[in-house]
């Protein structure tokens, strides 16, 4: 497989023109493909008209799920940003609080705001001890708080749920009612489904009874059985068509909600003109699991201008007569890769344009018979008029544009809405570099002459030639993007085994030969009172403020990466960096104590919107049933392990521990 291109089944649908055809294969497409000859439009549009028909006496749909109350906010959520619930943005790991404001005005900046966010929790570190994806939930302070902020500020919220874990601790109750207990206690008003197209009916009627409302978001390919049920889903890798074909889910239920992203991509033009055309949204998603895939300024552009047009008009887009790839378009600019929805309700009528070039389009590029009324281009806010020859306008290359018509008995609110976006300057950003944000590795501590770390081991100063190994996860080693523009990773490339080859200067310092014991840990505790600024989790396998007899010489776990630093700096030390440790594991005396956990190290890396640190050693923990799980068992010393750090002490864990450098 080319990981470049598209697979067979990614490849949008054709549909067959005949006279006999039976289209009822176009029920299982995700894009309706457009055809090639211009000619073939007017034939097009009848056999979608044709397989539409079909399909409901198929499917024998009523359509009452999305008539039910408090699940509306679903059909004009234009805009849903996934976010790592730690995400820097959101929470401030200095203070140990959520900043909801901050990530709003984020986004409005960015992004011209969300309607719906998505609280992404577990993976990538799930795996790392026994806690389940509820725990991962449940264990966060503020988390309640947090949601009740985000309804405040306007937003949506979804809660991520991951079929995949079926390894970790198995509670007393079933995912569907885990689940439904964090949807009740949380307030949550969506279920994003990852890696499921469709919930179990079992799981969906579990989350109804306990909220009527909620709203669950399928990932790719929504069965036609399901939009009944599933008032939104979203559609992570797709191939178009040059002239943008249609979303199947979308075009059997306008009021079904589609989200557009390819998370990987440093061009998101394509999603988003599928998604103009298509009166849909997106699903906008930067870092994606602790790897900054940020979007550039021209797309960032786009979407602000889009979702003030959505937003003002869904109406129209939801309710309206929709004229897929319009006839109005003239050749010329249809030549040049222009092409557009158009979209009729009372009065209004709306055109959905896009450019496919990268240059400019600019001349004539409506032809309307619709020539009474007032008009207005509602994305870039320049005045226009159309007159005999047509709409005169300026599509940019790898853009999109808004020209709203507003006849003589449209309402005054659609008046006044198309006169304040027809008319508020919004400019078309050209600029589509990639915005790079490397993570970099915070600076590592000095250590004082006199340190006091107990046996150790000498490592040597100078070069060292390191061969590290690790496993290809979506997360990436260091900062870069594993999966940069491609399509879906799939096994064996999605988790297999990368070697790098790293030559690295060393300082020359002295590594312990152990873990730091609980008995060492408690010393420190008594002898300077220390207490972490937040305290959930720590030590929690102590009793009483001690730790239980028997394992005073196992490594302390339940210790986070302040937790560790306080100990080393009180010692007169640090942490050793991933390079020391490794170098140190190949030296004679170094031992691992028993139960086994991983070595957390000083090589901790921030980007500005997530933080990771790198593990070494391994644990006697592992995970079974899902490749998605955090690595566990005992590791060689050339394997590394990334893990992406959390808030709220949830770092700590049973599993790891550390050993101090001086």
């Amino acid at each position: 497989m080319n990981p470049l291109e598209p697979r067979p089944i990614d490849l949008p649908a054709k549909v067959d023109l005949g006279l006999r055809a039976d289209l009822a294969f176009l029920d299982d497409a995700k894009i309706l493909g457009a055809p090639e000859d211009p000619a073939d439009l007017p034939r097009w549009r009848g056999k979608l008209a044709e397989w539409l028909i079909g399909a409901y006496d198929r499917t024998q749909y009523d359509g009452t799920h999305y008539e039910d109350p408090g699940r509306e906010w679903t059909q004009t959520a234009y805009s849903v940003a996934l976010v790592w619930l730690w995400d820097d943005q959101l929470y401030d790991v200095e203070t140990g609080k959520f900043t909801p404001e901050k990530f709003v005005r984020h986004g409005i900046d960015d992004f011209g705001g969300y309607d719906a966010v998505v609280l992404w929790h577990a993976y990538p570190v799930i795996g790392i001890d026994d806690r389940n994806q509820f725990d991962y939930y449940r264990d966060v302070p503020g988390l309640r708080e947090l949601i009740d902020d985000l309804h405040r500020l306007g937003l949506k919220v979804f809660f991520d749920y991951n079929p995949w874990d079926v390894g970790t601790r198995r509670a007393a109750r079933s995912d569907a009612d885990e689940f439904a207990a964090l949807v009740t206690d949380y307030a949550v008003d969506g279920v994003f489904l990852d890696t499921l197209k469709e919930g179990d009916p079992a799981f969906t009627r579990a989350l109804r009874a306990a909220n009527p409302a909620i709203a669950f978001e399928g990932e790719s390919r929504l069965p036609m059985a399901r939009i009944g049920d599933h008032a939104l889903s979203w559609a992570q890798w797709f191939a178009d068509t040059k002239a943008p074909g249609v979303l199947r889910a979308h075009l059997f239920e306008r009021r079904h909600m589609m989200h557009h992203t390819r998370r990987w991509n440093r061009d998101h033009s394509d999603e988003l003109q599928s998604a103009w055309v298509n009166g849909v949204g997106m699903l906008v998603w930067e870092s994606v699991f602790s790897v900054w895939v940020g979007w550039n300024a021209r797309d960032r552009a786009t979407l602000r201008r889009m979702v003030a047009a959505q937003r003002a008009f869904a109406p129209v887009l939801i309710n309206g007569d929709w004229i897929q790839l319009t006839p109005e378009v003239p050749d010329k600019a249809r030549e040049h890769g222009v092409y557009g929805s158009r979209w009729d309700l009372a009065d209004i009528t709306f055109w959905t344009l896009i450019n496919r070039d990268e240059q400019d389009f600019e001349g004539i590029v409506l032809r309307s018979e619709d020539q009474v009324g007032d008009w207005y281009d509602v994305t870039s806010g320049v005045p226009i008029t159309a007159d005999d020859d047509g709409v005169h306008l300026v599509v940019p290359g790898r853009g999109v544009a808004g020209i709203v018509r507003v006849g003589a008995t449209a309402g005054s609110n659609c008046r006044a809405t198309a006169r304040r976006l027809g008319t508020l300057p919004r400019s078309h950003v050209k600029d589509s570099a990639f915005p790079m944000s490397p993570a970099r590795r915070i600076e590592v501590p000095e250590v004082s002459a006199d340190a006091s770390i107990g046996p150790a081991v000498a490592v040597p100063a100078g070069e060292h030639a390191l061969m590290v190994r690790h496993r290809r996860r979506e997360t990436g080693l260091y900062d870069q993007a594993p999966y940069v523009d491609e399509w879906k990773p799939l096994p064996p490339r999605l988790h297999d085994l990368r070697t790098v080859r790293r030559e690295v200067t060393l300082p020359g310092i002295s590594v312990a030969v152990s873990e730091v014991t609980n008995d060492q840990y408690a010393e420190f505790v008594a002898a300077t009172g220390y207490r972490p600024r937040i305290p959930n989790r720590f030590l929690k396998h102590w009793v009483d403020g001690a730790p239980v007899a028997g394992t005073e010489d196992h490594p302390v776990t339940y210790v986070d990466l302040p937790d560790a630093r306080a100990y080393a700096a009180w010692r007169g030390g640090r942490l050793p960096t991933e390079d020391e440790w490794q170098v140190a594991a190949g030296l004679d005396g170094f031992t691992r104590a028993e139960p086994l956990v991983w070595n957390l190290t000083e090589s901790e890396h921030r980007d500005g919107r997530s933080r990771f640190c790198i593990l070494k050693g391994g644990s006697y923990y592992v995970a079974e049933g899902s490749d998605w799980y955090a690595d566990g068992g005992p590791k060689d010393p050339e394997v590394s392990f990334k893990l992406v750090l959390t808030g709220g002490g949830l770092d700590r864990a049973g599993t790891i521990g550390f050993r101090v450098a001086g």
